[in-house]
C-alpha cells in the first residue's frame, strides 16, 4: 500500500525544475509536485508578489494597539483586536483559547557612571529582573567579555566579584541567518544567576543588537533556583562602550543603576486561533503560528506584528481561492512568546488528542526581511518535496534538523512535522527588543514576499495528495 508520502513524491523526477521561459511545453507532465497544486501555489505567489493587505494589517495592530507585553492591559486588546480581524477577514473558528503568563513590569530606570568621569547612560532593564533598593546601587565594576570569562577570573582570585557589579562586555556578530544572536544571547539569559553565585551584587550587559544607537535592547533573562536575585539592566551599544573604554583606562570605574521593574502575579489572557476549513480533511491542521505579545518599549512591529501579518494574509489569500485546500489552515496568535512561551504551551496541551493530525507547522518571527532559504523538520521521504518548494520559491534549501521557531517547540513531543522559512536577518538586530521595533522598519515589499512564501507553502502542504509524514528525532532553531 502506498504511503501518504509516497503518493505526494510519485514522479517526482522530472518537473521540479522550472521551464525556461519560451521553451516548448514537456511532452510528458511535469513531475515533482501534482501538476495542479504547483500551479495554484505560484499563482499565489505570483499574487502576493503583486501586493497584499499584510503592511495594513501590522499597521492596524501597532497603530490601534501598539505595545502589548504578557500580562498588560494592552494585551488583552491585542486579543480582542486578533479576534475582530480574523472574523473580519472571513476566517472560521475564530476563538481566543486560555493561557496564563507572567505579568512584569519595567517601572522608572536609569543608570550613570559615577567615576572615575561622571556620565548618564542610556538601558533597559532585562526582561523579569528584579528591581533595586529605592535609592538605587552604587558598586565598582568589574566588566568580562563573556559567560565564562567571569569563572576564568573568579578561579584566580574568588573575591574579585563580591559586592560589584558585573559588567559583561559581550558583541554580537551581524548575520544574515541569526546565528549571532544565538550565540550573543546566552548571557543575557544566564548572566545574572552567573554573578550573583560569586557575590555579585547586579549586572550590566552590554545589549544583544548589532546597531551602534543610544536605544537599549531588552529581552527576557532567567533566575536559576536557589540562587540570590540580582538587577539586570542591557546598556546601549554605545553606552556600553562609553563604559568600556573608561575600564580601559585602568581607573576603578563605580556605577548607580536605579530600577523599578517587578513582578505582579500571572494573569489569564489567551492565544487567538482563526481558520480556514479544508474541503475534504478538515480535521488535518496545516498550522501557521506567530506571536501576538511584544516588549513594551517599541511598539512591537517587527516583534512579532510583521509575523503576525504575513500568517493571516497568507492564510486569507488561500481562503480567497476558488476551492478551498484539502487540509485545514489554521492561524494562531500565540500568547507570551517573549516571556516562556505559555501560549504555545496552552495551546499544545488544549490540542494534544489532534496534534497527530496536524501536518505541518510553521512560524514568521524573524521580522519582515525578505525569505532567503527554507529548511525542515519532516519525514525524510519527504525531502524531495521541501526540495521542489525551494525551487518554486527560488531560494536556498537548508537541512532538515529545524525547530522552526520557538512557538512551534511544544509540538516537538508529537513529531509534528516542520518547515522554517528563514527570513534576512541582516538589519533585523538593530531594531529587536527596542523602543526602534516600529512601523516604519517594515518595507511592503518585502513583507508581500513573505507572504507569497507562507502561502505558497502553505497551500502545498494543506492541498497536496500525500503529508510531511512525522518529524524525526532532532531539534535547534534554524
Amino acid at each position: 500500500m502506498v504511503s501518504l508520502v509516497g503518493l505526494a513524491l510519485l514522479g517526482l523526477a522530472a518537473s521540479c525544475l522550472a521551464q525556461p521561459a519560451g521553451s516548448p511545453a514537456p511532452s510528458a507532465p511535469p513531475a515533482g509536485l501534482p501538476a495542479e497544486v504547483r500551479a495554484t501555489a505560484a499563482r499565489l505567489r505570483d499574487q502576493a508578489l503583486q501586493g497584499t493587505r499584510a503592511y495594513e494589517i501590522v499597521r492596524s495592530l501597532t497603530v490601534e494597539v501598539g505595545p502589548r507585553p504578557a500580562g498588560s492591559k494592552a494585551h488583552d486588546a491585542a486579543v480582542a483586536w486578533g479576534v475582530s480581524k480574523l472574523k473580519e477577514l472571513g476566517f472560521s473558528n475564530v476563538h481566543a483559547e486560555k493561557a496564563m503568563v507572567p505579568h512584569w513590569v519595567r517601572g522608572e530606570e536609569s543608570g550613570e557612571i559615577v567615576a572615575p568621569y561622571p556620565q548618564p547612560v542610556h538601558l533597559a532593564a532585562l526582561g523579569g529582573s528584579v528591581g533595586t533598593p529605592d535609592g538605587g546601587i552604587e558598586a565598582p565594576v568589574i566588566a568580562v567579555p563573556s559567560l565564562d570569562a567571569l569563572d576564568e577570573v573568579t578561579k584566580l582570585d574568588p573575591a574579585q566579584v563580591k559586592g560589584k557589579i558585573v559588567f559583561y562586555d559581550v558583541h554580537m556578530e551581524r548575520t544574515r541567518d541569526a546565528s549571532g544572536y544565538g550565540k550573543a544571547v546566552r548571557v543575557r539569559g544566564a548572566g545574572a544567576s552567573r554573578a550573583a553565585k560569586l557575590g555579585a551584587v547586579a549586572v550590566l550587559i552590554r545589549s544583544i543588537g548589532t546597531d551602534h544607537n543610544r536605544t537599549p535592547h531588552t529581552g527576557a533573562m532567567d533566575y536559576q533556583d536557589g540562587v540570590a536575585q540580582i538587577p539586570a539592566a542591557a546598556l546601549s551599544v554605545p553606552d556600553a562602550e562609553l563604559l568600556a573604554a573608561q575600564v580601559a583606562t585602568g581607573k576603578p570605574v563605580t556605577f548607580r543603576l536605579k530600577l523599578g521593574a517587578h513582578r505582579l502575579p500571572e494573569v489569564e489572557t489567551a492565544s487567538v486561533v482563526g481558520d480556514i476549513p479544508g474541503r475534504e480533511k478538515p480535521e488535518e491542521i496545516v498550522l501557521l503560528g506567530a506571536h501576538l505579545d511584544s516588549w513594551d518599549l517599541g511598539t512591537g512591529a517587527i516583534d512579532d506584528g510583521a509575523g503576525i501579518a504575513i500568517v493571516t494574509e497568507a492564510a486569507r489569500l488561500i481562503g480567497q481561492l476558488p476551492q478551498k485546500p484539502r487540509r485545514t489552515v489554521r492561524v494562531v496568535f500565540y500568547a507570551n512568546e517573549e516571556f516562556g512561551t505559555s501560549g504555545a504551551k496552552a495551546y499544545a496541551e488544549a490540542h494534544k488528542a489532534e496534534l497527530s493530525h496536524h501536518v505541518l507547522a510553521t512560524e514568521a518571527d524573524l521580522g519582515a526581511g525578505r525569505v532567503w532559504r527554507i529548511a525542515s523538520r519532516v519525514d525524510p521521504a519527504a525531502l524531495p518535496i521541501v526540495a521542489d518548494l525551494a525551487r518554486l520559491l527560488e531560494v536556498e534549501q537548508g537541512k532538515n534538523d529545524s525547530g522552526g521557531g520557538a512557538d512551534l517547540g511544544p509540538l516537538s513531543p508529537a513529531h509534528v512535522p516542520v518547515v522554517a522559512l528563514a527570513q534576512d536577518a541582516t538589519a533585523y538586530f538593530d531594531y529587536h527588543h527596542t523602543a526602534n521595533d516600529t512601523l516604519d522598519k517594515i518595507d511592503p515589499k518585502d513583507l508581500d514576499q513573505n507572504v507569497a512564501s507562507w502561502a505558497a507553502v502553505a497551500y502545498v502542504a494543506a492541498e497536496m495528495p500525500g503529508d510531511f509524514g512525522r518529524a524525526p528525532e532532532v531539534g535547534g532553531r534554524e
